[in-house]
């Protein structure tokens, strides 16, 4: 409740909070998930999502205290790992970058803030107390304590 100041109180967080309802559905998909009832687990991921807007795999490791705050257009994607007391505003993507197998999603340290939209994209590593600008593309690690901001577009092809 001390991380949004329009909290009432923790009945009106409890019952009105999609992100809140999105993690308690997600530490059971995740049990359900790591003792191999893999289709289940899924389903109800699914169904959270198509009731919240969040979609967080069964198979991602979250740490305590994560807030999301709106949480609509929120993606988590199975092997991303997400550290203590983080923060995550509405449409963000911690996903991979391709079709590989194994880790190919981000892990975010302790303390972690992720602005609005910003896309973290890939195995990449984003220390505790690290920064995330709305809209941001992040596909590099960043180190403890440091800010990224920025989504310039890059033409790396002109076709005329």
């Amino acid at each position: 409740m001390q991380e949004d100041p329009a909290a009432r109180n923790k009945w009106e967080v409890f019952l009105l909070y999609p992100g809140i309802h999105a993690l308690l559905c997600h530490r059971l998909a995740h049990a359900l998930h790591k003792r191999g009832f893999y289709f289940i687990a899924r389903a109800l991921s699914q169904l959270v999502r198509l009731i919240t807007g969040i979609e967080i795999h069964p198979g991602a490791k979250i740490g305590r205290g994560l807030f999301i705050d709106h949480g609509m257009g929120v993606v988590i994607g199975e092997t991303t790992e997400i550290g203590d007391d983080v923060t995550i505003y509405h449409g963000v993507t911690l996903g991979g970058t391709g079709k590989l197998k194994g880790k190919r999603h981000p892990t975010l340290g302790n303390r972690v803030v992720v602005g609005a939209g910003a896309k973290v994209l890939g195995a990449i590593c984003i220390g505790d107390g690290a920064k995330i600008g709305a809209n941001a593309v992040v596909l590099s690690d960043l180190p403890a304590g440091s800010t990224a901001v920025s989504t310039k577009a890059k033409i790396i092809i002109k076709d005329c």
